[in-house]
């Protein structure tokens, strides 16, 4: 048995505080949360809209990214909870255990968005592009709860970098090999770059009307579509191919093609962030706590005006 020059798995992703357990993979998908919420309150107020927005919309987004996240999880690998000698239902829904489907928290993430943007009067596409890199490192952060819980590696290798797996947690097969690709970790560091190129393109080129949003999403399948290829977890098959293979590839084709249509259609970035009224002017939802700033968008509003001076 030779360690040297491996990385090694910690020993639990679970730490007790008194008769509270804290769940290592939980706090990493929170800290990504956290980070991916700030990220984009800044890039949205960048784009004209209101400081704290996306933190209002995270009331929405967050709870149906889950909800999406958990079922697209348990659908793709569903023989495990439902087959025969599966988990059962209490099973699929210990969330904690490890379980997230990013496609699946895309859409429920969306569906979330949108109900948020409805509510506010917000369009929709300029929400997304200024998330999008957020979203990008949310992942990046997440993925390293898979670390604790020593799970979805990739195949056997003996590369300096390899991770230590312990003989409990080897898929059935495997359980000669001690070392794997650290797929957790190639993940990361791709939706790192994912999230510095998308900002990069996003200030060089002015994208807007979706286009940040489907460039992540394209970026993101590029490098999912190699680490599926690697990863030796129990996944459903199609014609004897991971089902996240052909996930990738047709969620990749779909962002490329609504990337070109939106840069025919709709070249440049979008003048407001707000739905239009039927009168023509904008639609802005506002509240006693929270208060648009005719002044967010630099020396002029939202609408490019002068804002009205006060005595």
């Amino acid at each position: 048995m030779n360690f040297v020059g491996s990385i090694p798995s910690p020993e639990s992703g679970v730490w007790d505080l008194g008769p509270v357990p804290v769940r290592a993979y939980a706090l990493c998908i929170l800290l990504g949360i956290v980070v991916g919420v700030w990220l984009g309150n800044k890039r949205w107020v960048q784009r004209g809209g209101a400081a704290g927005f996306v933190t209002d919309a995270a009331i929405w987004v967050v709870p149906f990214g889950i909800v999406g996240a958990r079922l697209y999880h348990v659908a793709t690998d569903f023989p495990t909870y439902f087959g025969a000698n599966g988990l059962g239902l209490i099973d699929a829904l210990k969330i904690w255990q490890g379980g997230l489907g990013i496609w699946g928290a895309v859409a429920g993430g969306a569906l979330g968005a949108w109900i948020a943007c409805r509510r506010a009067g917000v369009l929709l596409p300029p929400l997304a592009d200024a998330v999008a890199p957020g979203i990008a490192i949310a992942q990046g952060i997440g993925r390293w709860g898979n670390w604790f819980n020593q799970e979805l590696f990739g195949r056997p290798t003996d590369v300096p970098w390899a991770l230590q797996i312990d003989l409990v947690n080897r898929p059935v097969g495997f359980e000669q090999f001690e070392t794997f690709h650290p797929t957790f970790l190639y993940e990361s560091i791709w939706v790192f770059l994912v999230a510095l190129f998308v900002i990069w393109a996003d200030r060089r080129f002015q994208l807007g009307h979706g286009r940040v949003f489907a460039l992540y999403v394209l970026a993101y399948c590029v490098g999912r579509l190699f680490f599926e290829l690697v990863r030796i977890d129990t996944a459903t098959l199609i014609f004897g191919v991971r089902i996240n293979v052909f996930t990738s590839v047709l969620v990749g084709l779909a962002a490329l093609i609504g990337f070109v249509i939106s840069a025919r259609l709709h070249p440049g970035r979008e003048p407001s962030v707000y739905r239009e009224s039927r009168d023509g002017g904008n639609v802005l939802q506002t509240d006693s706590d929270s208060q648009v700033d005719p002044t967010i968008n630099g020396d002029t509003g939202i609408d490019g005006s002068e804002p009205e001076k006060r005595n």
